[in-house]
């Protein structure tokens, strides 16, 4: 009993001392990784994927992913900025590339490094539905959500370790090995993902207002989003992503929320929505 208590106090502790709260949310979070870390080895995996793929340059569709980029940067700091948080960017060193791949996705990595794929620009189809996958996708690094998938992974290898060292009995162990890599990964990691997914679906419709875009398009992304994977998706609870109707359900209902908060700063109207 004396170890599985001091493990216990040892892991209550390193969790104490091992969150921050985010400006972008209010909510301590974990920062087992501190960004000091983390944005170099981001940075340098950044630099590495760019030079293992056909980065796209001088192109309409590349300067378009530059420029969106750079209003939704400049919505982020507007905000934090009038929230108290000047300083907050810092550290973050924003660059926003084009692959050529038929893939339908973009990414963020920690620290405000971007990529897009060429596959996702049929689907995006005009320029507020990049701004708002771009909103999406920084939103993800402004609320540090890699840094907190990385410390929940450690908690989760640090519990598993932990359940091997106090349990004797093989047999035990060998059932509680299989419940819990199950357990785990369905009852927090996947959930945790999911709550990520949707957080920074309302700080992306924030920043999409912010820089003059229209949130509304978020919704009607989804929808062809939907189409295209032609309705094919794992059920909820087993995805790291919420379904497409509850996803499309919640940005309607949080684009009048983003379109308020666009007004506090002086964004009265949005670009007019034209295919590219």
């Amino acid at each position: 009993m004396k170890l599985k208590s001091r493990i216990v106090t040892l892991l209550t502790v390193i969790i104490f001392f091992s969150c921050a709260t985010n400006p972008f949310t209010g909510k301590s979070t974990l920062a087992l990784v501190g960004n000091s870390q983390l944005f170099p080895t981001s940075f340098a995996q950044y630099n590495q994927f760019l030079s293992e793929n056909n980065v796209v340059k001088g192109t309409k569709e590349s300067e378009m992913i530059s420029r969106v980029g750079q209003r939704i940067a400049v919505a982020a700091e507007r905000w934090l900025n009038a929230n108290g948080q000047q300083g907050y960017l810092s550290d973050y060193k924003w660059e926003y590339n084009l692959v050529n791949d038929n893939t339908v996705n973009a990414w963020c990595m920690p620290g405000g490094k971007i990529v897009f794929y060429t596959g996702i620009l049929p689907v995006a189809e005009n320029e507020a539905a990049i701004a708002a996958i771009m909103g999406h996708e920084v939103a993800h690094a402004l609320a540090n959500h890699g840094q907190q998938r990385m410390s929940a992974g450690i908690l989760q290898q640090v519990g598993g370790v932990a359940g091997n060292v106090l349990i004797k009995d093989q047999q035990t162990l060998n059932i509680f090995n299989q419940a819990y890599g199950v357990g785990s990964q369905v009852g927090v990691m996947l959930p945790f993902s999911r709550s990520h997914e949707t957080e920074a679906d309302r700080i992306g419709l924030i920043l999409t207002a912010l820089a003059g875009y229209n949130p509304d398009e978020a919704a009607n992304l989804w929808r062809r989003m939907g189409e295209a994977s032609g309705g094919q998706a794992p059920p909820e609870f087993l995805s790291t992503h919420p379904a497409t109707t509850t996803r499309i359900a919640n940005l309607e209902a949080l684009a009048p929320t983003a379109k308020e908060e666009a007004r506090k700063f002086g964004v009265q109207s949005f670009r007019p929505i034209t295919k590219f």
